[in-house]
């Protein structure tokens, strides 16, 4: 606590909020005087809060009281001091903190998501392993509204006009933002956040922000607070950002794309990469890993009804588990580079995704697939997303059926625990239950009267 308690009292910090990340990546806790904050060394919440949904409600009672205390009783929340953050939005000078979840004999929660990534950073730790990733964020910009039933529009920007066409890769197009990314960098150069470029997207004021390579849990905080971050910034300059998987119909949905490799903590090398500079199996097998287990726990990378919505043919987004090199179609993009930098491109996970359960579940599934020694396809070449059919790599197509993958899935339940397994698509089930009792506005228009 000796780096944390310098922190605060070096900032003169006068309010701390204590955070952990539930199930669908919101942050929930607790806000504390700071002198109340360092004479507790920690808060404590209700086991319940890990198996709230996204609308504040919780799962049925048959696997509520199978997985929490008959007494909803609380779990105890231990400070991380690596993942200590300034919030520049606030009038006193306030940090967060991000917690870790223990019970009350110290041992780690199995529902946090926290404890799911650093559960399987420690898979690869037994193996002298030390991957490293660089995530890649998308998201949307657009007006701001009260009446849900409306289509999202792009805000106003600095020339007084909303943004119209697709302007990929345009940096005019993002300068109508200026005010707001200012803010947004100078607020994460406060916090610490190591993102590195800009760049505009394909959509109306869709945008994408990439972080330099690291650590996996360090880039998971920072993902988890660069969200919190952005829609800071922009509510400060009248808009909203969203990073809804697909929020604007007809237009390119919104991921959240994982760059990943390998090194040996020993070597200091890419175990992607052979001696001679050429592809090591290694590397084949955590491709295979990918291809054999996303299917399974595709929920963890897509885990709304609306993530669906991403994977259509002919569009930007992939819709299988094809691979292939320079191959912006697949769903498993080798970039060039050099050997030592040889590395893959997760590009299925969605950027409504839990930051810490998209990386967990990515790092998994290769992992398993090179102490399988799994083999892959034959990797790509030219357009691999215009049709899903007959092609051995396809994705689930709705969430249902993806729910269904992963609550039998046997390496699910052995690497990230039958009680987290259970409780997520638990999670998940209650909240495309109340996503059906809605009436969309697609059933009215063209159902109210023509039926």
């Amino acid at each position: 606590m000796n780096k944390l308690i310098a922190f605060l009292k070096e900032r003169k910090i006068t309010e701390v909020e204590c955070v952990i990340s539930d199930m669908t990546g919101i942050a929930r806790g607790k806000i504390a005087p700071v002198d109340k904050f360092l004479d507790e060394k920690g808060m404590r919440l209700p086991e319940s809060v890990l198996l709230q949904t996204v609308t504040g409600d919780f799962v049925d009672d048959d696997i509520y009281y199978s997985l929490l205390d008959d007494a909803d009783i609380d779990f105890v929340c231990v400070p991380d001091e690596n993942a200590v953050f300034m919030l520049p939005w606030t009038i006193d000078a306030t940090a967060q903190v991000i917690h870790d979840c223990y019970d009350r004999m110290g041992n780690p929660i199995e529902l946090s998501p926290r404890n799911v990534l650093k559960k399987v950073l420690s898979l690869y730790e037994q193996k002298g392993w030390e991957p490293v990733i660089a995530p890649e964020m998308e998201f949307y910009l657009t007006s701001r509204s009260d009446d849900h039933d409306l289509p999202l529009k792009p805000p106003i920007g600095r020339s007084g006009r909303p943004e119209a066409g697709r302007q990929s890769f345009s940096i005019d197009a993002a300068n109508e933002y200026d005010p707001l990314f200012e803010d947004m960098y100078d607020w994460c150069e406060l916090q610490g956040l190591d993102i590195d470029t800009l760049i505009h997207e394909d959509g109306p004021a869709q945008m994408e922000i990439n972080f330099s390579h690291g650590n996996p849990l360090s880039l998971a905080d920072q993902v988890f607070v660069f969200k919190r971050t952005l829609r800071e910034a922009a509510l400060k300059h009248d808009v909203c950002a969203t990073f809804m998987a697909k929020p604007v119909t007809d237009e390119p949905g919104s991921a959240m794309h994982i760059h990943q490799s390998v090194i040996n903590k020993e070597t200091g090398k890419n175990i992607f990469t052979n001696e001679d500079g050429t592809q090591s199996s290694l590397f084949l097998s955590y491709i295979a890993g990918l291809q054999k287990f996303i299917p399974e726990l595709l929920p963890l990378m897509a885990p709304n009804a609306n993530s669906f919505r991403r994977f259509l043919p002919g569009t930007s987004a992939p819709v299988n588990l094809e691979w292939g090199v320079e191959n912006r179609t697949c769903g498993l993009r080798i970039p060039e580079s050099s050997p030592q930098n040889r590395r893959i491109e997760n590009r299925i996970p969605g950027a409504d995704a839990n930051c810490y359960l998209a990386i967990a579940a990515s790092l998994l599934c290769g992992y398993i697939g090179m102490v399988e020694g799994l083999k892959p396809s034959t990797p790509v070449q030219g357009k691999s997303n215009e049709s899903r059919s007959n092609n051995p790599h396809c994705l689930p197509l709705t969430l249902e059926e993806a729910l269904a993958a992963m609550e039998e899935s046997d390496a699910c339940k052995e690497y990230l625990g039958e009680s987290f397994t259970t409780g997520f698509v638990a999670v998940k089930q209650a909240e495309l239950e109340n996503f059906r009792r809605v009436v969309s506005s697609w059933e009215r228009e063209f159902l109210l009267l023509s039926v």
